[in-house]
């Protein structure tokens, strides 16, 4: 059924009471629940930036590490459908402060992990952990303030979802200079019992349901190892050799049959984990597909740029923070006025105006070169901020417009599961394309040196000092800096022209775009 998607379908919909539960001090619950919203949501970026930091401690190459990414992405995305189920069966408050409680238990076996395998398994129980407890916070500000003031603690929480990523890698890269890496998730642990503690003191007595409803385990189980299977085929298929790998191309026919089967089953199970009949709707339809093809170059984006601070230019994990902190500072100032006025516009419009602007910031980094500055990077960074300021708000108003008042909680519930796990599929793909696109441009560079020239060799022994080995080693630094620079380019070109076509994608939505009107 619809409710077994997402938390938002809990009772505080249109149908709750006019007076709903007040907590002694409201201020203060408000507080808490955006303390562990903040906590959440800063996790999705606080580890970019200390990336190469974390491989280097644990003896992991630059596509391994971005394990610690995927696996929260994945293990995440697949929780977020279990959120409805479980909060009919043990109440929103109750499964809130479990959830945050767990969050911070594993956030501190990943600040304690002492080997790749170790923090990825981590990883994977924090984002279990993380699935139900944003829709939950948005679920349970609703319901704790008048019909009224609603818009008012959603605003606060949409701030909440907008500074955190802001705050991540520059809180972060200061820990990481200053500290040490594992402090970038052990600062989540008192964070975590404070939170938990608010909540759950100030709406003890709040009054709740609970039932045992169904649940699709076969869909669950389908779920779980068709998106598991593929994540390791796009994580491993490099360290493999892809298809020339058993392993590979058993993990390959294990998904795709999962998922075969998982969509048959979903699309004809009475109650379904995740409804996939909503895909009839021709706006939802459309405005989920360019939402998360946009946000997985989004999210590309913001993987690739740290990292390429970091490995290329030599940034600092602080000073990487500080080039990428940018991007939000136009989404906060603009995001009250964007939520006042945007009713005023086509969302079409607006949605692709956000990624014309998106795109044209890839096609400035794709020319970037290795002597580009800090204030050009930033300035970038600040542009592109204009077009995830538009983003958002319209693309939800979209592919929300013509589901009824039944079906949106569920619409809101698939689409974040599908937006969380094209990020994480994107993660790794990126990562991948950069490491081969290096691979051919080094291949290029190098196809017509030979050490064994008599110019060549004067030439390193002159960088040498003397000696040509040296020599041959510094060159061969460049080199491979100069080859994954070329490829950073190809994928930002490539980047751009993808937010491009999902402006092609956007206009086959059709008005009216509020949320419920019906159209088709």
């Amino acid at each position: 059924m619809a409710e077994s998607t997402t938390a938002t379908a809990a009772p505080a919909g249109p149908d709750a009471p006019s007076t709903p539960f007040k907590p002694a001090n409201l201020a203060l619950c408000t507080v808490g629940l955006a303390l562990a919203s903040f906590m959440q949501v800063l996790d999705t970026t606080i580890a970019n930036v200390s990336l190469p930091t974390i491989a280097g401690n644990l003896g992991a190459s630059s596509q391994q590490v971005t394990w610690v990414i995927t696996s929260f992405a994945v293990s995440t995305a697949i929780a977020l459908p279990l959120t409805g189920w479980l909060t009919r069966r043990f109440g929103e408050t109750r499964l809130f402060v479990w959830a945050t409680l767990a969050f911070s238990l594993t956030s501190l076996l990943c600040g304690l992990s002492q080997s790749m395998g170790m923090l990825v398994t981590a990883r994977v129980l924090q984002g279990i952990a993380a699935g139900p407890m944003y829709p939950l916070a948005q679920s349970l500000l609703v319901s704790l303030y008048p019909r009224e003031k609603r818009g008012h603690a959603l605003a606060l929480l949409s701030m909440v979802t907008v500074v955190a990523p802001i705050s991540g890698p520059i809180l972060g890269g200061w820990i990481t200079d200053n500290y040490s890496w594992e402090w970038i998730f052990l600062i989540n642990v008192p964070l975590g019992v404070i939170a938990a503690l608010i909540v759950g003191t100030q709406l003890r007595n709040r009054p709740e349901t609970t039932e045992k409803p169904p649940m699709d385990y076969i869909g669950l189980a389908l779920l779980i190892a068709g998106v598991g299977a593929l994540q390791l085929v796009l994580d491993l298929g490099n360290d493999e050799d892809w298809f020339n790998s058993d392993l590979i191309i058993t993990l390959a026919v294990v998904s795709a049959i999962a998922l075969t089967m998982f969509l048959i089953w979903e699309l004809t199970e009475k109650d379904p984990i995740v409804d996939l009949k909503l895909f009839r709707h021709r706006n939802f339809c459309v405005g989920t597909l360019a939402m998360v093809g946009a946000f997985a170059c989004f999210f590309s984006i913001g993987l690739l740029i740290p990292l390429w601070l970091n490995r290329d230019m030599g940034y600092t994990p602080l000073w990487a923070g500080l080039a990428t902190a940018p991007i939000g500072i136009l989404p906060v100032m603009m995001t009250p006025f964007v939520a006042r006025y945007a009713n005023r516009f086509d969302m079409r419009l607006l949605a692709s105006l956000a990624f014309v602007i998106m795109g044209i910031s890839c096609f400035m980094r794709s020319g970037f070169s290795l002597e580009v500055d800090y204030m050009h990077i930033a300035g970038v960074q600040l542009f592109m901020g204009l077009g995830t300021a538009l983003f958002f708000m319209p693309m939800l108003h979209i592919l929300l417009s013509d589901l009824d008042g039944r079906e949106i909680a569920s619409g809101s519930g698939l689409a974040t599961f599908l937006r969380t796990l094209g990020a994480s599929f994107s993660a790794s793909l990126t990562t991948y394309m950069w490491s081969r696109r290096t691979e051919v441009h080094h291949a290029q560079l190098t196809e017509h040196i030979s050490v064994y020239a008599p110019g060549v060799q004067q030439q390193l022994r002159t960088l040498g000092q003397g000696d040509p080995q040296r020599g041959a080693a510094i060159v061969e630094n460049m080199i491979n800096v100069q080859a994954s620079q070329i490829a950073f380019n190809d994928i930002l070109y490539v980047l751009g022209w993808m937010f491009f076509a999902m402006v092609i994608l956007l206009w086959f939505a059709r008005p009216p775009f509020g949320a419920g009107s019906g159209g088709r």
